[in-house]
């Protein structure tokens, strides 16, 4: 029978494995299973705080906007239900992003909003 080498699919899934590993530190950088280990890790963490990451800036452009509605003498909770109820559809980061840098506009909002 034929001897079959098998060694080289082996090494490029472990070529692969440490190509992603790439900056780690120490020995995970180098070493196959201390790498595929740190990777697990690694990539559970991203597509965890991938998730997180929306959370913590709707979490951010909420409270900019209160601050800014806080200035104008409304509260965050008023001013998203006058929104609601005049049918002014813009989300949370425009409204952060007018609140901080057109302040003028946002202004114009929160008028609208009291009437």
């Amino acid at each position: 029978m034929v001897r079959v080498k098998r060694g080289t699919i082996a090494h490029k899934r472990r070529k692969h494995v440490l190509k992603y590993a790439k900056g780690f530190r120490w020995g995970r950088k180098s070493k196959y299973k201390a790498a595929k280990d740190a990777l697990r890790h690694a990539w559970s963490y991203a597509y965890k705080d991938r998730k997180i990451k929306k959370r913590n800036f709707r979490q951010l452009w909420q409270i900019q906007i209160s601050a800014a509605c806080r200035e104008l003498g409304i509260s965050y909770s008023k001013f998203i239900a006058g929104l609601k109820k005049n049918k002014i559809e813009l989300d949370r980061k425009i409204l952060s992003t007018l609140a901080k840098e057109q302040g003028k506009i946002f202004e114009k909002i929160v008028e609208k909003i009291k009437e």
